[in-house]
């Protein structure tokens, strides 16, 4: 069992790094079903019967077209194209919708809002603190998730990525949601912060195992799911950080902040470099924020997320030129020296 717990500040956030042994961790996540606390990502609920429009003219996804129980990804912007957030979007009703934002990018999300909607058209609060985020990872995931919840199996497997649902845990209200972040079946659990312990309780119970962001930020890498101030930030263009791979952009609705640069890059031009997937011939990944060049010393990107994978070694996430072909070994260096041999992989890594 778990022997205790270690945490870090994320952003202003405490987070749970692991739980006492992060490989035994990831070793449940890939076999079993994981229970991690994402309560310090951002949350937000608008309502009113322009909720959708107003939430439409600010990100790149068609939030018109969602209908009660669907969801989608999407990215808000700069007038520039670049992003501020990236967004998962859930349609609790179809006047009220539930907005889960990454905790480096939820300031510059508030600053948007704030200057944006008009709050006597749309009403929307900061619920970050009344609601808590709960995950079950994991092949298991969702027989834990059918006994806490009392929703069938079947019910579950008919939901789409990023569909939502009320459901009861304990005589709680919860919000329900399918998960795609981490390429294994993977529910999300917005529940009141007053509930959320019992909640806990009763997913372990069940058969979960409480994991922290170690375990979860390797097989997210490995996924090669971006997260906003680590890989991506107000400097990236969504084409960039693969958002059409990840279906947050859409090309036939209504004009929105930063449009006329993603239409651009979709119908008459490219980007020219793309998030890839890199890997070490080290022992351990380099930094983040090291560089990578050719044979020549040519500067061609650079290292983002960088974990240690028990199934592949080092590995991290890059921004690559987009003449850098897959395949490609570069030379990383990082600072002090530290030098080696860094493989351009396709994303997402390996499979499962």
């Amino acid at each position: 069992m778990p022997r205790g717990e270690e945490m870090v500040d994320v952003a202003g956030q405490a987070v749970v790094l692991h739980h006492g042994d992060p490989g035994a961790e990831y070793h449940v996540v890939r076999h079993g079903a994981l229970l991690v606390d994402r309560s310090h990502r951002g949350r937000a609920i608008f309502s009113g019967d322009k909720a959708r429009e107003t939430l439409t003219g600010l990100v790149t996804n068609d939030v018109l077209s969602l209908e009660a129980g669907q969801g989608q990804y999407a990215a808000a912007l700069t007038p520039k194209g670049k992003i501020i957030a990236d967004v998962r979007i859930a349609a609790l009703a179809t006047d009220r919708l539930l907005v889960d934002v990454p905790v480096r990018a939820a300031e510059g999300w508030w600053a948007m809002l704030r200057k944006f909607v008009n709050p006597r058209l749309t009403r929307w609060s900061d619920v970050t603190a009344t609601y808590r985020h709960l995950t079950v990872a994991g092949p298991e995931a969702r027989q834990v998730i059918t006994q806490v919840t009392g929703v069938a199996a079947e019910a579950l497997d008919a939901m789409l990525p990023y569909a939502v649902r009320v459901a009861t845990l304990g005589g709680a209200e919860a919000f329900l949601s399918r998960s795609p972040e981490l390429g294994t079946e993977a529910w999300d659990l917005w529940i009141a912060s007053d509930a959320a312990e019992m909640a806990r309780a009763k997913i372990l119970q069940s058969g979960a195992w409480p994991g922290g962001l170690i375990a979860w930020e390797i097989v997210r890498v490995e996924h090669g799911r971006p997260e906003w101030g680590l890989d991506i930030d107000d400097a990236t263009i969504p084409q960039e950080a693969n958002l059409d791979d990840w279906h947050a952009l859409s090309y036939t609705k209504g004009c929105y902040t930063g449009q006329e640069t993603v239409a651009r890059v979709h119908f008459r031009g490219h980007v020219n470099r793309h998030l890839r997937g890199l890997r070490f011939d080290f022992s351990e990944p380099l930094p983040r924020g090291a560089q990578l060049f050719d044979g020549e010393g040519k500067p061609l990107g650079d290292v983002r997320s960088t974990v240690v994978s028990p199934r592949l070694g080092p590995i991290a996430l890059g921004m690559v030129r987009r003449e850098v072909n897959i395949g490609t070994v570069l030379v990383g260096r990082a600072a002090g020296g530290l030098e080696c041999p860094v493989l351009v992989h396709a994303l997402p890594f390996a499979a499962h």
